[in-house]
């Protein structure tokens, strides 16, 4: 079963929605996020990404940035001003860009349940990371962002989603990225919270560092707190939950910018000894099939998946295991500085881009599919780092779970 329930959400005001709406934390830097906001103080970045409010040069992960989130939440709430809802909360929100849509439950999830597996991951954590989202929250006493989460889809859901979008929406805007959000109020969330018992398995598609996030603060909050009971808002993570038969996921490429004193043709040639290159366009057209940037040209070649695993099997592991490893001697793509990930929605463009500036060369994958996702998180499994890319990005600001 998957137990979700109305969370306890605060919402912005519908005039200011699509000002304050921004993009997560965690797919932009600091001086990116800075450009962004730049002329909007309503823009969530100045609370997800508080550094751009302070001094240049400013740790990320100093008192000051923390202190910045709070201090800024906190005049959000009152001076936006933010409205706490009067009964806790299903949402429904649909994110459209060009023909794609895609329609999830804004709910609160057990935190029980992601300790226990019943929420499954595919990515390790980093350390540094997950302590520094653990004392955004607490720092906040707040959930600022969702975790993205996705379901085998039920008819039943999609019926009673479909039920709640026939109303007038809370928000309804384009934001600069011309992805179109929208997002009503579920007005029998008990329905829907029945629907999802049957459920068998929520996974983590995206927000790795946030569920981890809502566990840790969870721990700290419960060693504060010694009347708890299990029912207190802190033991629910707030996520939007999706079903498979909607998401897309777009390929996580990579670019290796140190050659090892290599040419870009030496490269091309040591490829050349061990598959078969053909002239090629930037992208691949099926499974098991790579494209390599080089010398101002693409090449593709083919690597056929050895049927052992279903990590070994999966092209982040193919590439990994007969490419980066042994030509280049990464053998941690997590730790590894002469490696970096470029997100398939930033195109191949940036992907040429960045290898000319370093020397270096790039390789375009084939996306992991949802199923492939399902089968390593049921396996227990962990994928390769940079393993999925989920396009559109939830927007953060809309709603939130005040602690």
């Amino acid at each position: 079963m998957s137990d979700i329930r109305p969370f306890s959400a605060h919402l912005p005001p519908r005039e200011h929605a699509a000002a304050i709406a921004s993009v997560p934390y965690d797919v932009i830097n600091s001086s990116e996020a800075q450009e962004l906001a730049m002329g909007n103080d309503h823009s969530f970045l100045h609370v997800i990404r508080p550094e751009i409010d302070l001094p240049e040069g400013t740790s990320l992960y100093s008192d000051e940035v923390y202190e910045k989130a709070r201090e800024t939440l906190h005049r959000f709430i009152e001076e936006t001003p933010y409205q706490r809802a009067e009964q806790p909360l299903l949402l429904v929100y649909r994110l459209t860009s060009g023909e794609h849509s895609q329609v999830g439950v804004v709910a609160g999830c057990s935190v029980d349940e992601y300790d226990q597996g019943l929420i499954a991951i595919h990515e390790r954590t980093r350390q540094a990371k997950e302590d520094d989202r653990a004392r955004h929250v607490v720092t906040m006493r707040c959930q600022a962002e969702p975790i993205f989460l996705a379901y085998r889809g039920r008819a039943a859901i999609d019926t009673l989603v479909g039920e709640t979008m026939q109303g007038v929406p809370l928000y309804d805007f384009t934001a600069p990225d011309g992805v179109h959000h929208t997002i009503w109020a579920v007005e029998e969330p008990e329905l829907l919270c029945e629907a999802f018992i049957d459920v068998p398995r929520l996974y983590v598609a995206d927000g790795h560092h946030r569920a981890k996030s809502a566990s840790r603060a969870r721990e700290t909050f419960r060693s504060e707190n010694p009347q708890h009971t299990g029912e207190e808002d802190y033991n629910r993570v707030m996520a939007v939950v999706f079903p498979d038969t909607q998401l897309a996921i777009l390929p996580y490429n990579r670019v290796v910018t140190d050659l090892g004193g290599r040419s870009g043709a030496q490269v091309l040639a040591a490829l050349g000894d061990i598959f078969t290159l053909e002239d090629s366009g930037p992208v691949p057209k099926q499974r098991g099939e790579f494209c390599v940037f080089a010398q101002g040209r693409w090449k593709s070649f083919q690597i056929p998946a050895p049927g052992t695993s279903v990590i070994s099997d999966l092209d982040v592991s193919l590439l990994q295991d007969r490419v980066l490893a042994p030509l280049f001697g990464i053998d941690d793509p997590r730790t590894d500085k002469r490696i970096d990930f470029v997100g398939g929605a930033r195109g191949t463009k940036e992907l040429e881009e960045r290898a000319t500036a370093n020397d270096g060369v790039a390789f375009s994958l084939f996306a992991t599919s949802l199923a492939e996702l399902f089968a390593v998180a049921d396996a227990d499994e962990i994928m390769p780092p940079k393993s999925t890319w989920f396009e559109p990005k939830l927007r953060s600001g809309l709603f939130l779970h005040c602690l």
